[in-house]
């Protein structure tokens, strides 16, 4: 007899629950991958908006200058060419004037306003639907509204009104996606490793942003509709797969396995049995001398008639507990100041997000598809960064310390990038690596490790409904400074990129201060130990 291949020997060593858990690590990560898939387009296509703009500007200012010096009589001619340029060049308004990067600013202003009010509503309508279909339902209309503004090329729009109203609906359906992924993920693991796992699969944040920048850039310069409508497809049809695979909790299974079981115990059942008469079928009968009850003995007949019996499986349906109101999470301890941190931490973070690409495209003088190109290098430090902050929490079971370190880290690391532009490529390539890393480990940790943690206190006695709300509150939160932060540098970017460094560094200090309370508690604390030591069961 051949061998057993070692591959099938590792497959077979894992039981049914490890594979469920498995599959939902998995799908839960590319479901939000495409969420953030469909949201990265918007910068890469930024400096494509406004490109065409500024070289019909100087082609009008050279025409203007070639206009004046051929003679007194065509006075009125330079205008008349400079308006038969802008007219016929620069294809794309509204977004040809010189206030270009307030309406840039105000598109992302827009959608993360929406995205910010609606998070706090979303937790609490998700506790109160089934995970799997709310989450079907915003994302099919995420990848509508997406598709929509890439139609917005197709059909050559121009108006601004156009685009905010696409830009505000979107951000509010795209609320469904975070607390439904953290719930479900947080009901299939438990607190061991938690900021381990949640580090590898946060990732995905950073995953869907490389991948975005990666689709949108392929069409951006050809056509800039398609980096809006090939992810508006993604993530629809990731919706799709969401309703068929999806399994919220692992209580959801039960059901499932008793059914599955019962034809096979019945059948144990019958084979043990003999049967009266030749029948297999179980039977009740009236035996002399064998204590009944008053109701049995009326029932079974004392002659040889027996009664069938039909084998019944009861599956015990646990009691739901009942959804925590808003204000009873703000009052679970930590949650008041892990939301405000992330507020200043998530606005450095969507501020690279939404102008990243534009950034590097007016300070290094690289074109639209290579600046996206490079821009991805900071997701990549964002995955090495998430990973390692949840490491090093579980090592040491301090979360707001971890934290604390690496903003206090990233606060000299955006200073030096506001520099770009004196450095080679190489110091650059290094420099987004290592502020990728330091500004979304924060970032990455609070929005899941410490959101979980904080869902499944103590305090809560087991309620793990409050999951999605304390998750919604605390992306919701920072999602205020995920509105902030772009529309303050459409601002400050006029009057030069050095204001927005400013601003980023301003936010990371009040970030790390906003954790001071926490970081003593856990240094004085004489009862901490690492999370990975905890003994939890896990669901």
């Amino acid at each position: 007899m051949a061998t057993v291949p070692p591959g099938i020997r590792l497959l077979v060593s894992f039981n049914r629950d490890q594979w469920y858990r498995a599959l939902t690590f998995i799908l839960t990560f590319l479901l939000y991958t495409s969420f953030h898939l469909s949201r990265k387009p918007i910068s890469i296509v930024k400096s494509e908006l406004h490109k065409n703009c500024s070289s019909v500007n100087e082609l009008a200012t050279i025409g203007a200058s070639s206009g004046a010096s051929s003679g007194a009589g065509s006075g009125q001619q330079p205008s008349l060419l400079t308006a038969h340029l802008t007219d016929m060049d620069c294809s794309w308004k509204p977004f040809d004037k010189r206030n270009y990067k307030q309406l840039l600013g105000a598109m992302d202003y827009s959608f993360l306003c929406a995205y910010a009010v609606g998070m706090y509503l979303s937790g609490i309508i998700g506790e109160r639907l089934p995970i799997r279909l709310y989450l079907t339902v915003g994302m099919l209309t995420s990848g509508l509204f997406t598709c929509l503004f890439g139609l917005g090329y197709v059909y050559n729009i121009h108006s601004l009104g156009f685009y905010i109203f696409v830009q505000v609906a979107n951000g509010l359906v795209q609320t469904t996606g975070w607390p439904s992924v953290v719930t479900c993920i947080s009901n299939w693991f438990g607190k061991g490793r938690r900021g381990l796992i949640m580090g590898l699969w946060n990732s995905h944040t950073s995953v869907g942003n490389i991948l975005g920048s990666l689709i949108a850039g392929y069409w951006v310069s050809s056509n800039w509709g398609l980096s809006f409508i090939v992810p508006g497809l993604i993530i629809a049809a990731m919706g799709v797969v969401c309703f068929l695979f999806l399994i919220e909790h692992p209580n959801d299974l039960k059901t499932i396995h008793a059914q599955n079981s019962s034809p096979g115990k019945r059948q144990v059942q019958d084979k043990s049995w003999n049967g009266v008469n030749g029948h297999t079928e179980m039977y009740l009968q009236y035996k002399e001398g064998k204590a009944q009850s008053y109701d049995t003995e009326l029932l079974l007949p004392r002659d040889s008639v027996c009664v069938p019996v039909q084998p019944v499986v009861v599956v015990k349906r646990e009691s739901e507990p009942s959804p925590i109101s808003f204000m009873g999470a703000l009052r679970i301890p930590g949650v008041i100041e892990f939301s405000l941190c992330l507020l200043f931490a998530k606005l450095v973070s969507y501020t690279f997000l939404f102008w990243l690409p534009l950034y590097i495209t007016k300070a290094a003088h690289l074109d639209a598809k290579k600046a996206g190109d490079l821009s991805t290098l900071f997701d990549v430090g964002g995955i090495v960064g998430g990973i390692l902050a949840g490491v090093i929490s579980d090592k040491l079971g301090k979360r707001a310390t971890t934290c604390a370190v690496m903003l206090l880290l990233a606060a000299p690391t955006l200073y030096g990038f506001s520099m770009i532009s004196e450095f080679g490529l190489g110091p650059t390539i290094g420099m987004l690596l290592v502020c990728g890393g330091l500004v979304n480990g924060p970032y990455s940790l609070i929005t899941t490790a410490v959101s979980a943690d904080l869902g499944t206190h103590k305090s809560l006695k087991g309620n793990a409904r409050a999951l999605s709300t304390v998750a919604a509150i605390i992306d919701g939160t920072g999602s205020v400074g995920a509105a902030l932060g772009p529309l303050l540098a459409g601002l400050l970017s006029a009057g030069g990129w050095d204001q927005v460094f400013y601003m980023l560094m301003t936010a990371d200090f009040l970030a790390l201060l906003l954790l001071l309370r926490l970081v003593m508690k856990e240094l004085t604390t004489n009862k901490s130990r690492p999370i990975s030591a905890v003994e939890l069961k896990e669901h």
